[in-house]
């Protein structure tokens, strides 16, 4: 079974729950990010670095990352996860290309 981080905005939690769910039922082990579900709080800095961390702990124990990349955007956070991968010798995979091919 392939394991497979999800990668992208938090502003496309949405997207990116949905992409999630489909890519389990496919058969797929799939990693997310914490999605932020506390409103009106303010995390720390050193509370959004452990969530970075972890994250890039999901990302070291993917076979691959799949980026949400809704209408092609890529922020910096995601833009550096993808760097990462690189680094680690990841398969990288975008939405937007998986959507091409449905």
């Amino acid at each position: 079974m392939k394991v497979i981080t999800l990668c992208g905005s938090l502003k496309f939690q949405e997207e990116m729950m949905t992409v999630a769910e489909k890519m389990a039922l496919e058969g797929y082990c799939i990693l997310t990010p914490v999605y932020p579900v506390f409103k009106n709080v303010d995390r720390t800095e050193e509370q959004l670095i452990k969530l970075k961390d972890a994250h890039f702990k999901r990302i070291e124990l993917s076979d691959a990352i799949l980026v949400v990349n809704v209408n092609n955007y890529i922020g910096e956070s995601t833009n550096l996860e993808v760097e990462y991968a690189k680094k680690l010798e990841k398969e990288i995979i975008y939405y937007t290309d998986l959507m091409k091919n449905n």
